[in-house]
């Protein structure tokens, strides 16, 4: 007899009622995978994005998207040494490379897993994953920021925002953040050193006076909209930008020119080796995850419309958290 397990389908491009709960067939793990119990997900906005079809030619309907897993190993491949059943991993399933996070069981290849933090629930660790190991990757190995330098993050109390506030800060970096005045407190206890109110005043002019219009070394995107035109404006010569979101509009790059700047463009690559990394950081306490909501999985449309519309009368600091119960 086949064994099965719920799991949140996506059986339509759409809204966020384009999720069906289904009894599907439970996946068996490979000679290099392990088959994960998932404790816990989280949403992020390229789950939404998948879901309402920007990425239509490379999703193939039906299908179980999810990009975050905390959980138990459960069952390992015959050639797996790195893992026993038992285990506590988190980890990234492969984007756009097979089934997704939002299923009781998921399979993923032995080189994309890590021991979960023993300090984090699942629940906390599952809202790590994906924007943590970004961030590895966008911080240290594409703009190699380093002790003493400067950084401008964008959106510090957001899901991104506050986990990067806090690597830079581990990195030795003088934190500029921008958020709401109402999230000055917030974002100032994750270690930012200094926090401009992006409603009240110019994040252009503001870096100017502190910096003394030297600018900052990096500036890190998690907005769009016109933040890779106007980062430029905020840059010290030879400095950094790193994008954390596809911008299909035009942008006018002359000021980056100007700078001698330098723009990475991150769509995180997958391996265990960040969420290492991470693990320490966060063992040390030199970051904690954030989680400002959690649904349960069968509540993902909501959880969807939360992350998707939340606005200034409904901020959600942090990242959006998805209970999986057997």
């Amino acid at each position: 007899m086949t064994a099965t397990m719920h799991a949140m389908v996506l059986t339509r491009f759409g809204g966020p009622d384009a999720f069906e709960l289904k009894e599907v067939a439970r996946p068996a793990p490979g000679p290099r995978q392990v088959l994960a119990r998932v404790m816990a997900t989280a949403i992020n906005p390229l789950d939404y994005q998948i879901r309402r079809g920007d990425y239509g030619a490379l999703v193939q309907l039906p299908t179980i998207i999810g990009h975050d897993v905390s959980g138990v190993v459960e069952q390992v491949g015959a050639s797996v040494t790195e893992f026993a059943a038992g285990d506590e991993v988190y980890y990234t399933p492969k984007i756009f490379g097979g089934a997704g996070s939002y299923a009781q069981w998921h399979v993923a290849d032995v080189d994309l897993v890590s021991r979960k933090p023993k300090n984090l629930s699942h629940i906390e660790a599952a809202s790590l994953t994906l924007v943590g190991g970004t961030l590895m990757e966008g911080l240290l190995t594409r703009a190699q920021l380093k002790l003493g330098e400067s950084i401008l993050v964008h959106g510090a109390a957001g899901g991104v925002g506050t986990i990067a506030v806090q690597i830079a800060k581990a990195c030795g970096a003088w934190v500029i953040a921008t958020a709401r005045g109402r999230d000055r407190e917030f974002v100032a206890g994750l270690g930012a050193d200094e926090i401009i109110d992006f409603e009240t005043e110019s994040y252009i002019e503001r870096v100017g006076k502190l910096t003394e219009g030297r600018g900052v070394d990096v500036v890190l995107d998690t907005l769009g909209r016109d933040t890779l035109s106007r980062s430029p404006q905020v840059l010290a010569d030879s400095g950094r930008v790193v994008t954390l979101v596809d911008t299909p509009e035009p942008q006018n790059l002359l000021d980056a020119w100007g700078r001698n700047a330098t723009y990475h463009f991150v769509f995180t690559r997958q391996y265990s080796g960040k969420l290492d990394t991470l693990r320490t950081l966060v063992e040390r306490g030199r970051v904690r995850p954030v989680v400002g909501r959690t649904f349960k999985l069968q509540e993902i449309a909501e959880a969807h419309r939360a992350l998707e519309t939340k606005t200034k009368d409904a901020p959600i600091r942090g990242k959006i958290a998805i209970e999986v119960e057997h």
